[in-house]
């Protein structure tokens, strides 16, 4: 029996492969709202998180548009904002946010057992540097100098080049697209509270609070990605 070459692309990027083949033959024209992502994902057996990850991929690509309060269409490839060009073969956003949540908690930990009031600081000076800046608009730089603070601070220069990998993947069009739809001053209110409660556990050299506050941050990154797709396009 003839061997055949091993699938090993990414899970979003298969869905979102099977959606294009679909639109490309006709099944779905410009105009068409395509199916729910609850129904999406009971068709193809997957989840609804890789479901809403390959309908991003297919936004960037200039295949749909996600209409906030409505649902996602189908529309000519060539309308401007978008892009001709494939996604790089990046990991999805939900397996980053996971993927964080594994390695910047123990990061976290690390550094409040380890760090001295030097690092402690630099963590200190990138959250007021967010603070200052979300009047600006998003502060993702301050916010990508916070993450890294806490790595290096770690003492463990190899988890600060994976926290660095990440981020870069992070701040990529897919994962950005996606944060695109979610983004308030609200949310970076939140998300700010969450810094302050991870550099006090830092500050007070106590692990455990300092990996609960990075998981609890990661959680709920997570959640409102999940949770407001459905809200704000009501899909059921």
């Amino acid at each position: 029996m003839p061997l055949h070459v091993v699938e090993n692309r990414r899970l979003y990027r298969q869905i979102a492969d099977q959606i294009t083949r679909l639109i490309e033959r006709g099944e779905y024209r410009p105009g068409a709202r395509l199916p729910p992502e609850r129904d999406l994902a009971r068709q193809l057996g997957v989840s609804r998180p890789s479901v809403r990850e390959a309908l991003i991929a297919l936004e960037v690509e200039g295949y749909v548009e996600v209409r906030i309060g409505s649902g996602v269409y189908v529309i000519e490839r060539t309308a401007a904002g978008t892009t001709l060009d494939p996604l790089p073969e990046d990991s999805g956003p939900f397996e980053l946010i996971r993927a964080r949540w594994l390695i910047e908690a123990e990061c976290a930990a690390l550094a409040a057992r380890h760090a001295t009031r030097a690092p402690v600081r630099a963590i200190e000076t990138a959250r007021d540097r967010m603070e200052a800046e979300r009047s600006q608009g998003a502060p993702l730089d301050a916010d990508r100098g916070f993450h890294l603070s806490i790595a290096e601070a770690s003492g463990n220069s190899a988890l600060a080049l994976v926290v660095k990998t990440l981020w870069d993947q992070r701040t990529g069009p897919l994962f950005r697209r996606l944060e695109d739809h979610y983004d308030t001053p609200q949310l970076w209110t939140v998300a700010i509270r969450e810094h302050r409660d991870i550099v006090a556990a830092i500050a007070q050299h106590d692990p455990a609070a300092a990996r609960t506050a990075m998981r609890r941050h990661m959680n709920h990154a997570a959640k409102r990605f999940s949770s407001s797709w459905d809200k704000r396009n009501k899909v059921k």
